[in-house]
């Protein structure tokens, strides 16, 4: 059995700042066509919109950040024809919830570090450079989920990840503003 998943950012302007409640993903949340063929037996597609807005204030530049993260059920999908026992999809299940708590962990972590950066004019370039960069820190955290689970084919690996993840949301820092 093998999983993949994308993570799609939108960047777009507007906004207040708050991140939504974690999510835990059903089978309901995978409504897309599955790609038949795909060695992959599940797809999940997360994406994190990114709003702002800005405003001047004593010679820097104070943001707002709404960013929001989406799984997109009509793009995920499992292939119900590959996965004959219900064992066999709570596995696929648990396997997308590790991608799903990948992007959970970057929305948060863009909130953290956007809440704590102070801003001058040349915010637009701070904010991407911010962006890509934790971006390109959980795509590469995605690639060695799925490099280390084997798609979640290698049992242990996919317990170790599980319990590296349950640890991570039970601790979670707050997301602090600035004073």
């Amino acid at each position: 059995m093998k999983a993949m998943c994308a993570t799609v950012l939108c960047f777009l302007i507007l906004g207040g700042a708050r991140a939504q409640s974690y999510q835990y993903l059903t089978l309901n949340d995978f409504q897309g066509t599955p790609q038949r063929k795909s060695d992959a037996v599940a797809y999940t597609q997360c994406y994190i919109d990114l709003k702002y807005d800005a405003t001047k204030k004593n010679g820097y530049y104070e943001l707002s950040f709404y960013v929001t993260l989406t799984m997109n059920r009509d793009k995920s999908w499992i292939d119900r024809t590959r996965v004959s026992t219900r064992s066999a999809l709570d596995e696929v299940l648990k396997h997308e919830q590790g991608h799903y708590t990948i992007a959970y962990f970057e929305q948060l972590e863009l909130l953290r570090e956007f809440s704590r950066t102070r801003f001058g004019a040349d915010y637009k370039e701070a904010v991407k450079e911010i962006f890509d960069r934790i971006h390109a820190k959980y795509e590469q955290l995605t690639l060695d989920y799925d490099e280390d689970t084997h798609h979640s084919l290698n049992d242990a690996q996919q317990a170790s990840w599980d319990k590296y993840f349950q640890k991570r949301l039970n601790y979670m820092p707050p997301i602090a503003s600035r004073e």
